[in-house]
């Protein structure tokens, strides 16, 4: 009876704790953007002196999207990340391929210094690769950008790609072998179904880190194109920071990484429920 009774106070709590601890860590998480959201509705001289009651301004708002070109560097920050996310779709999928696929000497060790591209410090190449773009032409230019950002894109996307397509069984290309079908129209039509949520998770990962980029832009880009985080720094004044325009910069710029965040959110929480739903109907 004690017992019994101990399980059921148990599984009435239990419920009620672990949604307390869910709502108490969204709260820690979503914090900093509602205070950054606060920061952009207050003025200069509200910053200091107040916490959540102020008198609301657009001022902020106005400053940033009518007084500054803040539209063109978001469009060129969207132009520079989804390029290079494409050219990392283009080139890095078959390279997973081939690592995923083919033996061939020091295998791992070219996996391995792909990926090391990815855990190097930017500013440890941020030089010489100044240099060579100043020479060749290529400084202050979209197609600079995008292809140095492959240091960011390329080595996520080739492990988490190669992870899936060692995961497919290779019978599956050899029946496609057997059915008639080219190299290319396995690729293309047998294999590239298969890992479309894994391609699509990836280069929206990929387009984040992208999208983020701050060191590249910085000492690549000139007067021409400039992405939205180095426009930021135009609000931080020699001798004040106008930490309202800094918040307006920064909240336009997280929405892309919102919706993609959702995108990745919704598109496997939709896949979970068609693998439960398939699963309960094979058990049936």
């Amino acid at each position: 009876m004690i017992e019994g009774k101990k399980r059921g106070a148990w599984g009435i709590a239990e419920p009620i704790l672990r949604n307390l601890g869910l709502t108490l860590f969204a709260m820690f998480a979503l914090f900093p953007l509602v205070w950054m959201v606060l920061c952009s509705f207050k003025s200069d001289a509200q910053m200091y002196n107040t916490v959540f009651a102020f008198t609301p301004t657009l001022e902020n708002y106005k400053a940033v999207l009518v007084g500054t070109d803040y539209f063109k560097a978001f469009f060129q920050n969207l132009v520079v990340a989804g390029g290079a996310v494409l050219v990392t779709i283009i080139a890095g999928v078959p390279c997973a391929y081939a690592l995923a696929r083919y033996n061939f000497k020091k295998k791992e060790d070219v996996a391995f210094q792909i990926l090391s591209f990815k855990f190097a410090p930017e500013i440890l190449v941020i030089l010489p690769v100044f240099l060579i773009f100043q020479k060749i032409g290529l400084y202050d230019t979209y197609f600079g950008l995008i292809w140095v950002y492959q240091l960011i894109t390329m080595p996520l996307v080739i492990w988490v790609v190669r992870g899936y397509f060692e995961d497919i069984s290779v019978e599956v290309e050899q029946a496609a072998q057997l059915d008639g079908y080219a190299w290319y129209e396995i690729f293309f039509k047998t294999l590239i179904p298969l890992i479309k949520p894994c391609l699509v998770s990836s280069a929206l990962l990929a387009f984040i880190f992208a999208w983020n980029s701050f060191t590249f832009p910085l000492i690549l880009s000139g007067f021409k194109i400039q992405t939205i985080t180095i426009t930021a720094l135009r609000y931080i004044a020699s001798d004040t920071v106008h930490y309202g325009q800094v918040a307006v910069a920064s909240t336009i710029a997280v929405l892309p990484e919102v919706v993609v965040a959702l995108f990745i959110q919704n598109m496997y929480g939709s896949r979970r429920q068609q693998s439960s739903a398939a699963s309960r109907m094979k058990c049936l």
